[in-house]
């Protein structure tokens, strides 16, 4: 998989910075203030270890992860539209909260904006996940454009245990017939050792297919 870069705004008690996001599908790079960010989830940015002791100089961390902050980025997203393929653009703000004493944080706020040829739709901020964000995305473009990504996807779904903010998403499209037999959490758990690999809600593959409402556990 090839790495997408993204354009993006970090900013905190100390200022704003334009930085640019590395994501080469399983894992999210960062450079901010001559440190260095990696991680699989956004929410989840922790510095490499020779800059650790750096960043907790420069930035307020959380178990070691980056907080009391803002970051804002812009990504390509494929879309079907008047029977064509083509990129809209998402644009994403997450705000993170503060550090709590029980090892948390205060807050966590994620917003998403659709940029398409039909206009521009936004999520509410209301859930605090990707998942949930773009399905109010694609709901809301009420067929007149439809995501084609791995969030709509057939052969997706997310473990009945939880998942994170973004990129928990097990692919099932190596055993495609045996996971649209599911339908409930007891189904899910029966194959979930032969999912394929885990993606990032954002992902597309040549085998995508669009998604029935109300199959597969999470529906």
């Amino acid at each position: 998989m090839l790495t997408d870069v993204y354009e993006a705004t970090f900013e905190d008690a100390r200022g704003p910075e334009t930085t640019q996001i590395h994501n080469d599908g399983a894992e999210l790079r960062v450079s901010l203030r001559g440190v260095d960010f990696v991680g699989s989830d956004f929410d989840g940015l922790s510095p490499i270890e020779t800059h650790l002791e750096r960043a907790r100089a420069l930035f307020t961390l959380q178990h070691d992860c980056l907080c009391s902050c803002r970051l804002q980025w812009v990504m390509p997203l494929a879309i079907e539209y008047r029977g064509e393929i083509g990129t809209a653009l998402l644009a994403a703000t997450l705000d993170l909260g503060d550090p709590t004493p029980n090892g948390g944080i205060s807050s966590e706020v994620l917003a998403l904006e659709l940029r398409t040829p039909v206009g521009t739709t936004r999520s509410s901020g209301h859930s605090g996940w990707f998942e949930d964000e773009m399905l109010e995305l694609e709901k809301a473009l009420a067929g007149a454009a439809h995501i084609r990504s791995c969030i709509t996807c057939a052969y997706a779904d997310y473990s009945p245990c939880g998942h994170g903010l973004f990129g928990s998403l097990a692919c099932f499209r190596g055993v495609k017939d045996e996971y649209l037999r599911v339908s409930d959490k007891a189904g899910i758990f029966a194959i979930w050792q032969r999912l394929t690999e885990f993606v990032q809600e954002t992902y597309l593959c040549e085998q995508f297919r669009r998604r029935v409402p109300g199959s597969g556990y999470r529906g």
